[in-house]
């Protein structure tokens, strides 16, 4: 028994062992005997001396270690099947059974999953102010709000809730418990949504609220795929009108088929003119809606409003009277389509103070097409990238050793900018699989779950690839992979909670780090720890809901 020269095991344990295999030993030598004196038979005992030896084996092998492993990392194991697998908890509990993990049961995982989310905030905490840019919308689980706030840049969470409503107040509520949370707004995009503007408007008046660009020309390009339709109809009526003709036999019949066909080939062409027409006309006013012209040069918001004033008439006079019933919103929200050139035009001024007007628009034109490389296809991603690289060369050719530090630089003014709420609608696609795996039965334990594993959980691929979000927002990598960062906060907060008492939800602290002056949060070890002289955020959100 070659498993008592194990390393692992303590000399009282060896000693057991030894004892157990002389009499194994023993018990085989005299097994006839043994056998007689207990009125069994020799095979009977020879069955059990078997399963003595297989037990023994099992006990001390290298596949029980492997069994006693898995079974100390279950609570991993459920975490990554629910998070990173979006199982159900009926699949899961299949899973486990499967594999012959005990505990299995459906309530063990609900509760298991529910403790772990009470744990965990609804609303980030940073130590100090943080200046971030809100892209907020709202999703619903059964006719239940779900409101949901992120930062534009790093994609992080900072906010998600089970509403009781999607009210202006209810929203307010939303935006005062981020500021609570030493988040400050440098603005918003989101869609039009009443309450959701209205709240935003109330808790932060001075900050600046972008109109969503998908929101706003969605109906537009919903004609033209009504178009599109219309056209591929009147092609397939014209084809049929020609083999009509073909089949015709007498003059009269001849005749009439003539002109069916006629009729068909003019209905025909002037579907597929007003869609080209259409077609062209919205590619012009994507166009018109980029940060710099074709030789680099950032709009203004006056050359953006001629422009697509003139586009728009120019759709206007398309017969068709469902493109005139879409623009008559789009006129009147012009304002607010153009505020993002705002923007544009003081980071065009501070920028031209610091890098050479020709170099600032090569490096414009490469950043514009590096913006195309992660959005485009794969042809179009070919063509982006060369052109990306042609334009920095020619920057670099210009600015020498200060190349590095201004193309740093540039880069990050433009990414500063947001035109779209179109990101919140990726953390939404996120959502979704759980909403549908729990028939929207969804808790708020489990958005609390899912805000964790978001901002930790790194991206796989993108511009952002290898980066978790939170990594982004803070400045610093995290230490370790997001499963055991949440097993982490669990553990550290039962072990500060008292026994028998639910744990409230603290706020998420993050350490600072502010080497040199600079505002850059980070966390320690990605853990976060209980302020004790804070409020929970059961208590937060009773407030918020008597007030809205």
């Amino acid at each position: 028994m070659q498993f008592i020269r194990r390393p692992d095991l303590d000399p009282h344990t060896r000693i057991h062992i030894v004892r157990l295999a002389w009499l194994h030993q023993g018990v085989y030598g005299k097994m006839t005997q043994i056998a007689k004196s207990y009125q069994i038979s020799r095979t009977f005992l020879y069955q059990l001396l078997l399963m003595a030896n297989l037990q023994l084996e099992t006990l001390f092998s290298d596949e029980k270690l492997l069994f006693q492993k898995d079974h100390r990392h279950l609570d991993q194991l459920l975490l990554l099947l629910r998070l990173e697998g979006k199982c159900s908890l009926l699949s899961i509990s299949s899973i486990l059974k499967a594999l012959e993990y005990h505990p299995n049961s459906v309530g063990y995982l609900s509760q298991f999953f529910q403790s772990a989310g009470q744990m965990l905030p609804s609303t980030l905490l940073m130590p100090s102010k943080k200046l971030v840019f809100y892209l907020s919308d709202e999703i619903f689980a059964l006719h239940v709000p779900i409101l949901l706030t992120i930062d534009a840049r790093s994609t992080t969470i900072l906010n998600i809730e089970l509403a009781s409503d999607r009210s202006a107040e209810t929203w307010r509520a939303h935006f005062d418990a981020l500021e609570e949370h030493q988040f400050f707004s440098l603005g918003m995009a989101s869609d039009r949504g009443l309450g959701l503007v209205a709240g935003y408007q109330a808790a932060c008046d001075m900050a600046l609220w972008v109109a969503d660009y998908f929101h706003e020309f969605r109906d537009l390009f919903e004609v033209l795929h009504q178009l599109e339709r219309k056209a591929y109809a009147a092609i397939v009526k014209e084809h049929d009108a020609a083999q009509k003709f073909a089949q015709a036999k007498s003059e009269a019949n001849l005749a009439k088929r003539l002109q069916q066909y006629d009729t068909a080939h003019h209905a025909c062409e002037q579907a597929i003119a007003l869609y080209d027409q259409l077609a062209m006309l919205l590619h012009l006013l994507r166009e018109a809606l980029y940060l710099c012209s074709p030789h680099g040069r950032l709009r203004t918001v006056e050359n953006v409003r001629s422009e697509l004033m003139l586009l728009l008439d120019m759709i206007a006079e398309l017969d068709c009277a469902a493109i005139t019933k879409t623009l008559k919103p789009i006129y009147t929200h012009i304002d607010d389509i153009v505020v993002p050139f705002k923007q544009v035009e003081a980071i065009a001024t501070a920028l031209r103070a610091v890098v050479p007007h020709d170099a600032l628009e090569f490096l414009v034109l490469a950043w514009h097409h590096a913006h195309f490389v992660y959005q485009a296809g794969s042809k179009q991603k070919a063509y982006h990238q060369r052109e990306r690289d042609f334009w920095l060369a020619c920057a670099e050719g210009l600015l020498g050793d200060a190349f590095d530090t201004l193309k740093a630089l540039v880069f990050d003014q433009l990414d500063s900018i947001v035109r779209a709420s179109s990101l919140v609608e990726m953390v939404n696609s996120l959502i979704r699989p759980y909403l549908n795996s729990c028939k929207g039965q969804i808790t708020q334990e489990t958005l609390n779950l899912i805000m964790f594993y978001h901002n930790h959980r790194r991206y796989k691929s993108g511009k952002r690839q290898g980066k978790a979000p939170l990594e982004l927002l803070i400045g610093k990598p995290l230490e370790a992979p997001w499963w055991e960062l949440l097993l982490q906060q669990v553990n550290t907060e039962q072990g500060v909670t008292d026994p028998g008492t639910v744990p409230s939800r603290p706020p998420l602290h993050l350490v600072v780090n502010n080497d040199g002056g600079t505002d850059r949060q980070a966390m320690a070890r990605g853990q976060a720890i209980v302020d004790p002289t804070g409020t929970s955020e059961n208590h937060r959100r009773q407030q918020g809901s008597e007030a809205a």
